[in-house]
């Protein structure tokens, strides 16, 4: 009984077998036919059983085993390899069936190869997690065919493994590129250093027309007979913090992530970013209460610890409580940082109530307002309307598309800073606003 369910029969043999019975109806009507039909299906029998006693008389024919990253990235094409090796005489075909998470929802997953005598093959597909947590992978089930291909043996291997799924560690190494100098480059900004006044010491020089005379080293221009001055540049280390907001305007999805796993993936790749030009890395996240806490810092580990906070987030569906971040803010962060804030305004009454606690937090620090634009808004907009719903709804998408552009004039009127992107291009724009604050000096 135990090998009895490890037996199946391909296809070919239920194609033969329905062949079989349309010969058994037409003897119905040709009588000496019906015999021919007996010897078909009892040679049909006895071959399957044959092909069968073939496969098992293969004590270990094969083995297998899967390989695939420690860890996986949110959203991102994830590589997984199976590698086979046939331990027998024989060449197999062979169906692998691997056990996936229960997330991905996929239920007819199966790879077709052909093995050689005692050859190792590897095959190679992909994932894309859209949520994160825990990923059960389950066995390998290599379905063996029989050299007639009436009949299949099943191999199953031993592979059951759970491997998290954090925010996305690839997009994050992809975008390393951008700390450096010779990529960091915008259109119509020159890159640049500043000299300036700070507790940064940076070398003494000569006296040059225009130079700050409070600078002069009195004691170097004393040994060398001539004006010498004090020259210091500006820290380089400004605390950057991410706010991310939980709330039921960020459970909106898009390609089956949340925005809120968009804004998830982007924080990491920023703080990474950041980490690696010398600043200070933070993270806040909220809903309608205060919810992970990192303070701004580039110690060692820090990123580590930002990734951690980020893989425990969940989505909550309440109102977001605006009043709390200001408050959270003035407690948490003593200093001017550069806060960008991922969030969502559907509207302009949305905007509306939060703009007096924005406009607070504006004061003390420089505030980026990121928020989303609706493709699929876009892609009814541009939908030619044949009836009078086809009308109205693209009156609406375009109304609603016109909102979040008066939302961004909004902000820019009152002297906020805001980034209005698509959810697949959040992670790039929003390192091209971080490098440009720097580039420009507002930071």
């Amino acid at each position: 009984m135990k090998h009895l369910s490890d037996i199946f029969l391909s296809s070919r043999f239920f194609w033969l077998c329905a062949g079989n019975a349309i010969l058994f109806c037409i003897s119905f009507f040709v009588p000496d036919l019906y015999f021919p039909s007996i010897l078909c299906l009892a040679t049909l029998i006895v071959l399957s059983i044959s092909d069968l006693i073939l496969l098992y008389l293969l004590k270990v024919p094969m083995k297998a085993k899967r390989i695939h990253s420690d860890i996986l990235s949110l959203g991102d094409d994830n590589k997984v390899e199976i590698e086979i090796r046939n331990l027998s005489s024989r060449s197999l075909k062979i169906d692998i069936i691997d056990e996936l998470p229960e997330q991905l929802q996929v239920r007819d997953f199966k790879l077709v190869c052909s093995i050689k005598a005692y050859e190792t093959k590897s095959l190679k597909y992909t994932i894309k997690p859209t949520t994160r947590g825990e990923y059960l992978f389950g066995h390998i089930n290599l379905l063996l065919h029989g050299s007639l291909g009436l009949s299949m043996r099943r191999v199953r291997v031993p592979a059951h493994i759970g491997v998290k799924v954090y925010p996305s560690i690839l997009s994050m190494k992809k975008y390393e590129l951008y700390t450096l100098s010779k990529i960091a480059r915008f259109h119509g900004i020159k890159k640049m250093r500043r000299i300036g006044l700070s507790y940064e010491f940076e070398q003494i020089k000569s006296y040059a027309q225009g130079d700050d005379t409070r600078q002069i080293n009195w004691k170097t221009t004393g040994k060398r007979q001539q004006l010498m001055i004090n020259q210091f540049e500006d820290e380089k280390s400004q605390p950057i913090y991410s706010i991310i907001d939980k709330s039921r305007s960020m459970l909106m999805p898009f390609e089956g992530m949340s925005l809120m796993d968009y804004a998830i993936n982007s924080t990491l790749t920023l703080s990474n970013v950041a980490l690696k030009k010398q600043d200070y890395a933070g993270l806040i996240t909220f809903s309608d209460k205060i919810g992970s806490v990192v303070k701004a810092d580039r110690r060692h580990g820090q990123l580590q610890g930002i990734l951690e906070a980020l893989y425990a987030q969940k989505e909550r569906n309440l109102e977001a409580n605006y009043e709390l971040l200001y408050y959270g803010i003035r407690n948490m962060i003593k200093t001017r940082s550069l806060i960008f804030l991922y969030t969502n305004f559907e509207s302009l009454y949305g905007l509306q109530r939060a703009l007096p606690i924005l406009r607070k937090i504006n004061q003390n620090h420089l505030l980026i307002v990121i928020f989303f634009e609706n493709s699929e808004l876009e892609t009814m907009k541009n939908r030619e309307a044949k009836d009078l719903k086809g009308v109205y709804t693209h009156i609406l998408a375009e109304q609603s598309i016109n909102d979040k552009h008066q939302i961004a004039q909004e902000l820019n009127n009152i002297g906020i800073q805001c980034l209005l992107t698509k959810p697949e291009d959040l992670t790039l724009h929003t390192i091209n606003k971080y490098l440009e604050m720097k580039s420009r000096g507002m930071i």
